[in-house]
């Protein structure tokens, strides 16, 4: 019972810090948030989303009061009903056709109940199973992994510099994806330059969407997100023992419906609960969009506006024409690039879970939209993976372990290239370290995907924070290249040759050139190349404007052009093919280098049993910072040359190591190793100097077991265990436990 209490008591605390880490850090998360901008929906009061009954006890449960005894199934029970119901609604209005504004509402209703379905099954959790973070920042910092970046200038937030140690590590886990992918998959990687013309932003959709709303404070003109800081303002609110229960279910509406207000609504709840700067009380200007990209120009005179690059993606897709060609014209293939994208954040939190300037690692698969089945799918279709389905979410059910295979036979997973990525992942990722157990890959609803979008998950790990975002893999369609395509003209196709000729219906525009030339002059011949471009689904939306109000507009080159029926028609016809122009699907895999990070640190930070003040990090030896220490048993000189022997056979093996010759204990130096996560260490010892071979213990960081073997052999043990073609358990099979040495320095002196 006591158990239960603690738990109800931290629930809100929960709920507050995994509705705080919004979904925003990979390129498909901000390009799918280009097509939701914030405040495009407005509200019908009309929905009625449940009775007042159950509303009370919906609030109840939110507050964190427990049902009485029981398991864990009968308090979550409630709960899980109260999902189930909300996705029950959803569906059923959209069957029955409701008002896009009444959807919208229950759909952020739903959300809002799996967020507090999901903190109280967090809560319920063994708090053993949560990492100290307090103290694993401590020592991220007291080490050097990473800090603030300008700390002596007093510091910048979302900016961080890797110190020796945690740039290491982030090598070691690139070194590792590109082994794993660009490699093993022999995907073409390219590097592309971050600054990127407006006008390629402007056609991918960030320059007008990719925004949040924010306020500042009128005399110190400090800013803040806008949506954050009246959640927390209300949080603060309804902690108010005085808050009458009718107020607080009106504010915990507002908090359910915040990711969905228009900009006028955002402001009317400012005025409404006289939201002022929380750190100096001063008043708020009212909300404001705000690009969330870091703009500059390019060249001197300052007439070519640019920005930094919100994700890496859009480098690929550019440059599709050539990577076709290199690899010779054929589907599929795939492209990845490693590199620094920017995010100017209202306001960045958590570390390097949110942060302005970020290292991504992103694939972009082309594959043909009629053959989505990949040759090697069933080298993953035996995985056991969590997943956690739409339908799962929807009707309240936890996430499960499943075999990919069964997921892409039963339609769970899209399709089979999809599939065989989510596998490829969840191996990657638990060979870098993460926690298999912490590890499940969630669905997009289907009001979380772009509506080009065939399906989309993510990988998302457990953590102190609750359960984030580390990858996004995602079936985006052909959506990305027909912008491009559009936009600058260039047909972005791959062909493919026909076994038989197929006759086909072709949608084209019939410009009147009369027409256009008269009312445009000069220009006419950007429009004429534009319409001559366009696909069959951009023809036929215009064409319905066409229909209905006479008229629609294009724009290219910084020009619009308002076209007319006299104009412009549309014209059908049938054509014979030999060779179909294929515009492929993309299957985007993205990764969020700074988050997997942060999830390695926590899932393997530990302390030592028995000794608080001995803290360790469990990394994986194949990206742990230094694979090997070399430590002499004091600062005797007899030691040096094998020091010396040693550093340069490991050199030589490409083993990454640290001598520590420094003065301390030898218990003290393997303490500070382990605090740093080097995965094994070969102590010099008076052993070492007075008996032939030569030999010198190895010790395994995790275990703290030792074991004997010549010095000679000792590098290419350590290669071999880093590389991950030998294990610990086979080299203590095969060598001596080390129990102690056997020679001292006075054995030394007499022989």
């Amino acid at each position: 019972m006591l158990l239960l209490r603690s738990a109800a008591s931290a629930l809100l605390r929960t709920t507050t810090e995994i509705s705080s880490l919004r979904p925003l850090f990979t390129a498909r998360f901000v390009r799918l948030s280009l097509h939701h901008p914030p405040g495009r929906r407005q509200f019908s009061a009309s929905v009625s989303l449940c009775n007042k009954k159950q509303r009370s006890l919906w609030l109840q449960l939110k507050e964190g009061q427990t049902m009485g005894d029981g398991n864990f199934e009968e308090i979550l029970a409630p709960l899980r009903q109260a999902v189930k119901e909300q996705g029950d609604l959803v569906r059923k209005m959209k069957q029955e056709g409701a008002p896009d504004v009444d959807v919208t509402k229950a759909v952020a209703e739903l959300k809002a109940r799996k967020r507090t379905l999901e903190a109280k099954e967090l809560s319920l959790q063994p708090k053993d199973d949560i990492v100290d973070r307090t103290k694993m920042e401590d020592t991220l910092k007291r080490r050097f992994f990473y800090d603030q970046a300008f700390a002596i200038y007093g510091g910048v937030s979302g900016l961080y510099d890797f110190g020796p140690v945690g740039c290491a590590l982030k090598n070691n886990i690139l070194q590792v994806w590109r082994q794993h992918f660009i490699q093993e998959e022999q995907i073409l990687e390219i590097d592309c330059t971050m600054l990127t013309p407006e006008p390629v932003l402007k056609t991918s959709g960030h320059v007008e969407k990719f925004a949040d709303y924010m306020v500042k404070d009128v005399k110190n003109g400090e800013c803040f997100r806008a949506d954050h800081l009246l959640k927390a303002h209300l949080q603060k609110l309804m902690s108010d023992k005085k808050c009458a229960a009718e107020k607080k279910a009106e504010m915990d509406s507002v908090i359910t419906q915040l990711d969905n207000y228009s900009q006028q609504e955002l402001t009317d709840l400012f005025v409404k609960y006289n939201v002022k700067s929380p750190t100096t009380g001063n008043e708020l200007t009212a909300p404001i969009s705000f690009n969330l990209m870091f703009q500059t120009s390019i060249g001197p005179g300052g007439n070519m506006p640019g920005y930094l690059r919100p994700e890496t993606a859009q480098g690929i897709f550019l440059n599709f024409k050539r990577l076709l060609e290199f690899n010779q014209g054929k589907l599929p293939f795939a492209a990845a690039q490693i590199g620094n994208s920017f995010r100017n954040e209202i306001s960045p939190r958590s570390g390097l879970i949110r942060v302005r300037e970020f290292t991504m690692a992103e694939i972009e698969h082309f594959v043909d939209p009629n053959e989505k089945i990949h040759p090697k799918f069933s080298s993953v279709a035996d995985l056991d993976i969590m997943l956690y389905s739409s339908k799962a979410q929807t009707s309240g059910q936890s996430a499960h372990i499943m075999r990919l295979g069964d997921a892409v036979e039963q339609g769970v997973i899209n399709n089979s290239v999809l599939g065989y990525f989510i596998g490829r992942i969840y191996l990657y990722l638990t060979k870098v370290g993460v926690a298999k157990d912490k590890l499940r890959f969630r669905q997009h609803m289907d009001n979380e995907m772009a509506h080009y979008a065939c399906d989309c998950w993510d990988a998302e790990t457990k953590t102190s924070y609750g359960w984030i975002e580390i990858v996004g893999c995602a079936d985006r369609s052909c959506y990305d290249l027909k912008c491009h395509a559009r936009a600058t003209k260039v047909p972005l196709v791959a062909e493919k040759p026909l076994k038989e000729p197929k006759t086909v219906n072709v949608v084209q525009f019939e410009p009147n050139k009369g027409a256009i030339g008269k009312a445009y002059k000069k220009d006419a011949k950007l429009a004429m190349e534009y319409l001559a471009v366009c696909d069959e689904c951009f023809i036929a939306e215009q064409e319905q404007l066409l229909n209905d109000n006479g008229e629609f507009t294009i724009e290219t080159e910084g020009k619009t052009f308002t076209l007319t029926k006299d104009m412009v028609g549309v014209k059908r016809f049938q054509k014979t093919l030999h060779v179909e122009e294929v515009v492929p699907s993309v299957i985007e895999p993205s990764f969020g280098i700074g988050r997997i990070m942060y999830t390695i640190f926590e899932h393997t930070f530990h302390i030592r049993e028995g000794d608080e003040q001995r803290t360790y990090f469990s990394f994986p030896a194949t990206v742990a910072p230094y694979k090997c220490s070399v430590l002499p048993l004091s600062q005797n000189q007899e030691f040096m040359p094998f020091v010396k022997e040693l550093s340069e056979a490991m050199t030589k093996n490409g083993v990454s190591h640290k001598v520590d010759d420094s003065s301390g204990s030898i218990g003290r130096r393997y303490a500070r190793t382990d605090e740093i996560g080097v995965a094994f260490g070969i102590t010099i010892d008076f052993d070492t100097v007075n008996k032939t071979p030569h030999t010198a213990t190895l010790r395994d960081r995790d275990s703290m077991r030792q074991i004997r073997a010549e010095v000679d052999k000792l590098p290419v043990i350590v290669r071999d265990l880093a590389n991950g073609t030998l294990t610990w358990a086979e080299v203590e099979s095969e060598y001596p436990i080390f129990e102690g040495q056997e020679t001292s320095k006075k054995d030394t002196i007499e022989e």
